[in-house]
């Protein structure tokens, strides 16, 4: 039974999944009260609970403190409904790269009552369309660097009425930057409901009509009061930093609604290249980094050419497996464990996780408090430990796709099944094995993708790889490898028969691969997973 509603605009309520598709929902341990804003929360609460002198949001050269950030989005948020018309429910899409303005634009926006659709900097016109058409945006507000594409897609869309720019690099020197320095700092934000929807976040990767995830503004909370409180034990001390961007969930979790809600610090990179990374880390001692396994590589490789990157206490890897090989040079360089954990849109962020005292390598841990998790068969039944089988996962978040037919083959019985295929050991820990698209059959074997990948990449050849299945008409299928090479090494013949015997000598020899492929980089979204579905297609 969903709480009450500030909304004027239903859209959104409107089109929830049905009840009998929904996931079941464990919300023991997470009591909000009715009436609630995030947006107020993780800036005006943080104010008045004496963090206004605290440094918040640090990019583009500056640093913001809570109270600087409160009045800014206070100001934003005016412009918003005064200026521009924004009515609670109504929906407000974001294009920008990782900012404090896009941030403090997500916050006003959220304050407003508004519906964000945060979305990716180098998605083109038509992409954007199929977004704005789904959600049915009404308003935008973009960084005035990437006008065009957005400006292309209102200039044919029937629901794209008014789109504002505002400037990314903290000059203030744009249209929405000049109609908030006129407005006062103070808001009375929009008095919304816990459940009421704060936030559409699209999937990545999706093929054809794009798959929107509804979050309440209770789930915001939710993720950093469970994941972030439990595992990364948050304080006000601490500064975030990391390369996903704030369009995903697992970015905006990560560094927005995590350091906020806890008084720390974002450190935030419109460019998150590995070296843009160690040099951030460096300069603020940073304390949390979020990002993928690759670029963990990269900063080992920086600490052995000198780089001081004691600061960092927690290393999250999320969004690709971790080689057991980076997480071993990860504790051997700095003695700390690497965090691996997985999480998804549908369930905003991550569920399953390892801990600073309860870790293993090549294992994703146990589930994080409020969830609970177990592999199935294709008919849902549980499977015994040690099999492969299919993760589901309930708990307090979990998924509910804007008017998809969808829904039903992501939620069964009332659980989250998710795209992974995990081995669940005699423990209870869960162990990744692939996405379900990255098993592959060969000659009667099931091989898991990742597995062959660990292998290749302990062999100090290699810098990055990607393990597919490629068409054989005596097998069915065979292990295929495309091969980043480290510098100082040469592709051909007899590096690919190292790499094969390397592989035969680490894993079952039956999983080596057949085909070696060498390339000079990898197909990679813009979050930094790997696109096997690319190499799949060439």
């Amino acid at each position: 039974m969903l709480g009450p509603s500030a909304h004027e605009d239903s859209f959104t309520r409107d089109n929830l999944p049905l009840a009998d598709q929904w996931p079941d929902l464990l919300l023991d341990g997470f009591d909000y009260p009715d009436r609630l804003n995030v947006g107020v929360e993780l800036t005006d609460r943080m104010v008045a609970q004496g963090f206004g002198d605290h440094v918040a949001l640090i990019g583009n050269g500056r640093r913001r403190t809570y109270k600087e950030l409160s009045d800014w989005t206070n100001r934003l948020a005016h412009v918003l409904v005064e200026d521009l018309g924004v009515r609670p429910g109504n929906r407000v899409l974001i294009r920008s790269a990782n900012n404090p303005a896009m941030v403090a634009c997500w916050l006003a926006a959220t304050k407003a009552g508004a519906v964000v659709v945060n979305t990716m900097p180098m998605l083109r016109a038509g992409e954007l369309a199929k977004i704005v058409d789904k959600a049915e945006i009404s308003h935008a507000l973009c960084d005035t660097r990437l006008m065009d594409e957005l400006v292309a897609c209102a200039k044919d869309s029937g629901f794209l009425k008014s789109v504002v720019g505002f400037d990314g690099t903290s000059n203030h020197d744009a249209e929405l930057d000049r109609l908030a320095l006129e407005k006062p700092v103070l808001f009375d934000a929009v008095d919304t409901g816990r459940d009421d929807v704060a936030l559409l976040g699209f999937t990545s990767g999706t093929t054809g009509s794009p798959k929107a995830t509804v979050h309440f503004h209770r789930d915001l909370l939710i993720i950093a009061d469970g994941y972030a409180r439990e595992v990364l034990a948050v304080t006000p001390d601490d500064v975030f930093v990391g390369s996903p961007p704030l369009a995903f969930t697992f970015g905006l979790g990560g560094l927005a609604v995590f350091p906020l809600r806890f008084g720390a610090a974002a450190a935030l990179l419109e460019n998150a290249s590995p070296p843009n990374m160690v040099e951030i880390i460096q300069t603020y001692r940073a304390t949390v980094c979020f990002t993928a396994p690759t670029a963990y590589r990269t900063m080992l490789a920086a600490m052995e050419a000198g780089a001081d990157l004691s600061s960092l206490r927690a290393a999250v890897s999320a969004g690709e497996t971790l080689p057991a090989p980076v997480y071993d040079d990860w504790i051997a360089r700095t003695g700390k464990p690497m965090l691996d954990g997985i999480g998804a849109t549908e369930l905003l962020h991550i569920f399953v996780t390892n801990r600073f005292d309860d870790h293993r390598p090549a294992c994703t841990g146990r589930p994080v408090s409020g969830y609970e998790a177990r592999v199935i068969d294709d008919a849902g039944n549980e499977v015994p430990p040690g099999t492969v089988g299919r993760l589901a996962v309930r708990g307090p978040t979990g998924c509910r796709y804007l008017a998809d037919d969808r829904q039903r083959d992501y939620v069964r019985d009332g659980w989250n099944v998710t795209g992974d295929s995990f081995i669940m050991d005699a423990d209870g820990y869960l162990h990744f094995a692939a996405r379900n698209d990255d098993m592959i059959q060969s000659a009667g074997y099931n091989i898991a993708g990742p597995e062959v990948e660990a292998a290749l990449l302990s062999h100090p050849a290699v810098a990055e790889c990607a393990v597919i299945g490629a068409p054989d008409e005596a097998r069915g299928n065979i292990v295929q490898a495309h091969v980043v090479l480290a510098a100082g090494h040469d592709a051909g013949d007899a590096m690919a028969k190292a790499l094969q015997d390397h592989v035969k000598a680490t894993i079952a020899p039956y999983k080596y691969p057949r085909s070696v492929v060498f390339t000079e980089a990898l197909p990679k979204t813009q979050s930094g997973k790997i696109q096997r579905f690319r190499l799949r297609q060439d």
